[in-house]
């Protein structure tokens, strides 16, 4: 049943890839299947919030099936990638049919490219870090993987941390704050790497200039940006609102599973590689995606993650929602 679980991540590369394979109106359904459909079923679903047994997470973490299946997403998204820059470099597209490949594209960058390349970006061995940042470039964030790693996960919850919202701070002032102090985070971290990074990406850009041509480009770069956008996204909803108790000038309490949102709905925990249980993965970092734990003490999202994000769009919705979510918690 666990195996089988997580093959369910596989439908997310399959609706872009019939978003870019049918074109037309069919073009907009990796969107609808990824903010319509499974949101409104997350509302039918139970939650899952059992955990494994101690020989279970023994069995299941030495168990390659679940690496191959994070390993192969990255050949999917680099194939994602150059199917795309190829079908708007030689197909006559209308503007409609452009949008909706890029919103296709854009979504495979912020679940396949980022999303498993937080995961591999965990992991302690040169392959997999390889293929982080691999996966990362495809959304112009190699950054990203310096920043969290070192910066997010020692700062979370706490006020200098680019990448955790602020109580009754808006998702669109999150976004301009999170993306601009978390690329300066990341030089001041390892401006080596961050130079390394900006090279290596840019090289990536002219390559794709150069084979497929300008309107190519531009369309992974707009891609680019949604799949930062649905990341950053992401992060304002884990962490919204939760502070670490400050014990000294400067000094904060360890992070607890309590200082993240932790979602245990079925379909969100699947085809995002269980990031939902992000309350046990703050506080054990090193746990791999598919023995990640529940927490009682850790709050609990209303809804999965794609409601949440739609939640996070209607400011004084999600406001009324998550604020009253955070009174009862006692943290304010």
């Amino acid at each position: 049943m666990r195996r089988s679980f997580y093959l369910l991540a596989f439908t997310i590369p399959l609706a872009v890839f019939i978003s870019f394979y049918l074109k037309g109106i069919w073009s907009y359904f990796a969107i609808f299947y990824a903010f319509v459909f499974l949101p409104s079923l997350e509302l039918l679903l139970p939650q899952l919030s059992s955990n494994l047994s101690l020989e279970e997470e023994d069995k299941y973490k030495k168990d390659r099936f679940f690496d191959l299946i994070i390993w192969s997403m990255v050949p999917i998204q680099l194939f994602l990638l150059f199917y795309f820059c190829h079908l708007v470099s030689v197909q006559p597209l209308t503007s409609l049919e452009f949008i909706g490949l890029i919103s296709a594209m854009g979504l495979s960058c912020g679940v396949l490219g980022i999303n498993v390349a937080h995961e591999l970006g965990h992991r302690n061995n040169l392959p997999e870090q390889v293929m982080a940042k691999m996966l990362l470039s495809t959304s112009l964030y190699w950054h990203f993987n310096i920043e969290h790693n070192k910066g997010h996960h020692k700062n979370a919850s706490t006020p200098f941390d680019p990448e955790t919202s602020r109580l009754n701070e808006s998702l669109y002032a999150f976004l301009y704050r999170s993306i601009k102090d978390s690329f300066i985070s990341a030089f001041k971290i390892d401006p080596k790497e961050m130079i390394l990074a900006i090279s290596l990406e840019s090289v990536l850009c002219f390559a794709l200039y150069l084979f497929f041509g300008g309107v190519a480009l531009f369309g992974f770069m707009m891609s680019a940006l949604i799949g930062v956008i649905l990341l950053e996204s992401v992060n304002y909803i884990e962490h919204y609102g939760l502070v670490r108790k400050e014990i000294a000038p400067n000094r904060y309490e360890k992070v607890q599973p309590y200082h993240s949102w932790n979602a245990d709905y079925i379909l969100s925990r699947a085809v995002l590689f269980d990031l939902s249980r992000h309350s046990d993965h703050h506080a054990n970092v090193n746990r791999k995606y598919q023995i990640l734990r529940h927490h009682e003490e850790s709050p609990q999202m209303p809804t999965g993650y794609p409601g949440m994000i739609l939640l996070s769009l209607v400011p004084p919705l999600w406001f009324r929602v998550m604020n009253k979510k955070i009174r009862e918690l006692n943290f304010r």
